[in-house]
């Protein structure tokens, strides 16, 4: 089966796009690459994959003989004739899209960029999975969308009419531009919603690295809404899990969405609990042998105090079982953050407002 994977030299899509290719699958990554934060992790990570920065600064496809069966294209999903003809000359079997402009603060300083990729960018792949007769289109939803709900855990079956940030927003326009190509066109789609992602090579902006950053450097930890935050924490590797359950449920001509008539879910992938911030931090602290310096602050604009997954439905469709606890995926991050900074200048500051707690 041949899979394309959108943003695959983001966090998640280059974990997801590695199993796959151990998996044995064809996979074709697309990535722009771009200064969100720090290129050379994505760089790095695409190194990973065999593909080397020189290759892709002097041409538009690169393969490599780490994995036979990638192939990378450089490419911005604004970009619609190049899509197009990605998808016209590849024959894709299912998508799996993962790229998007993420955040939540940086979407108050930079609407433009969300409107650009998530919303005309995620147009461009449903047209495209449309004209190409792509069997299944799996996409990457967020917690986020809950935004201002209060019902806990967050059910699918809750409304998510109220989003706190204009990222939350398009993703919710997403899944109904999604729920639009499954109703009228039939293209099966599946929409998984994550819950605060974490593990090596994420992002410099999320939770997990802010805080590992700072308490290394023995600097201030800022901690909003007085540390009364609670998040449904989710190991990368379970998230690749489920991504993978969900492809290969569709692989073997499966309907993942036959609860109804139209061709259409959307799914909770997370830990299915929800700790507190102070336990993640701790974590952190152990792991590093050093006391963090807590600042207390407000609550952020666009944030949200707890998130809390119900994940019944994916368990119940697809044998979905997260199995790594906090502490053990903290340790994870903890031992390839110290490995790879070693080797590596600090991290970069970030050029965008940070946010510590995005989903």
């Amino acid at each position: 089966m041949k899979i394309l994977v959108t943003g695959c030299a983001g966090f998640i899509g280059f974990h997801l796009t590695r199993e796959l290719l151990q998996l044995g699958y064809e996979v074709t990554g697309i990535d722009n690459i771009n200064d969100y934060y720090d290129v050379g992790l994505k760089y790095d990570r695409l190194s990973e994959l065999g593909i080397s920065r020189a290759d892709i600064s002097s041409i538009p496809f690169s393969s490599n003989l780490k994995y036979p069966n990638l192939k990378f294209y450089k490419m911005d999903l604004v970009d619609q004739p190049a899509i197009f003809s990605l998808f016209e000359n590849s024959g894709f079997d299912l998508v799996c899209h993962l790229a998007a402009q993420a955040g939540v603060r940086y979407s108050i300083a930079q609407p433009q960029r969300y409107i650009d990729s998530n919303i005309q960018g995620f147009f461009n792949i449903l047209e495209a999975s449309r004209k190409s007769a792509v069997r299944h289109l799996v996409y990457a939803s967020s917690s986020s969308v809950y935004g201002l709900g209060t019902t806990l855990p967050f059910s699918t079956g809750e409304n998510t009419d109220q989003p706190a940030s204009l990222y939350a927003a398009t993703k919710k326009c997403n899944e109904l531009m999604a729920h639009s190509y499954s109703h009228v066109f039939g293209l099966p789609t599946t929409g998984l919603r994550f819950f605060t992602v974490y593990g090596p090579w994420g992002r410099p902006d999320m939770a997990m690295f802010l805080f590992t950053k700072a308490i290394s450097e023995q600097k201030p930890l800022q901690v909003f809404n007085q540390g009364n935050m609670k998040r449904d924490f989710t190991y990368v590797d379970d998230i690749v899990d489920g991504i993978v359950k969900v492809i290969e449920k569709a692989a073997r001509g499966i309907a993942s969405t036959g609860k109804t008539a139209i061709p259409y879910h959307v799914y909770n992938i997370g830990r299915g609990k929800s700790i507190p911030l102070e336990e993640f931090i701790t974590e952190i602290e152990k792991q590093l042998g050093v006391k963090a310096m807590r600042e207390l602050m407000p609550m952020q604009a666009g944030d949200i105090a707890e998130t809390w997954s119900d994940i019944d439905e994916m368990r119940n469709d697809f044998r979905y079982q997260p199995h790594v606890d906090v502490a053990t995926g903290v340790k994870h991050f903890v031992d390839w953050y110290s490995v790879y900074y070693a080797k590596q200048k600090a991290p970069q500051e970030l050029s965008v407002l940070d946010e510590p707690l995005s989903q």
